[in-house]
């Protein structure tokens, strides 16, 4: 089974090909160019449809959703609040 980063990483690269490259877990995906804001809205309804929980919009933030490990930080924290993880 993947990792949530795993998971996480490989939507990235399928939804939002930029140049090719992998970014780095700790890339900014706004500043690279990899996501722009309609793309962050695209990433918060696959978020809440593949892992099953409601992204508040005060969780709309680059801490949350401005990397891979930040959004897979996000996404544990989430699960374990719920009591999904």
């Amino acid at each position: 089974m993947a990792s949530t980063q795993d998971t996480i990483r490989d939507f990235i690269l399928t939804t939002f090909p930029g140049d090719g490259t992998e970014p780095a877990p700790d890339t900014d995906l706004l500043d690279a160019g990899i996501i722009d804001s309609i793309g962050v809205l695209t990433l918060v309804t696959w978020l809440e449809e593949t892992f099953g929980f409601t992204v508040d919009d005060e969780d709309v933030v680059p801490e949350n959703l401005g990397s891979i490990a930040g959004i897979s930080a996000y996404v544990e924290r989430k699960l374990t609040e719920s009591g999904t993880a």
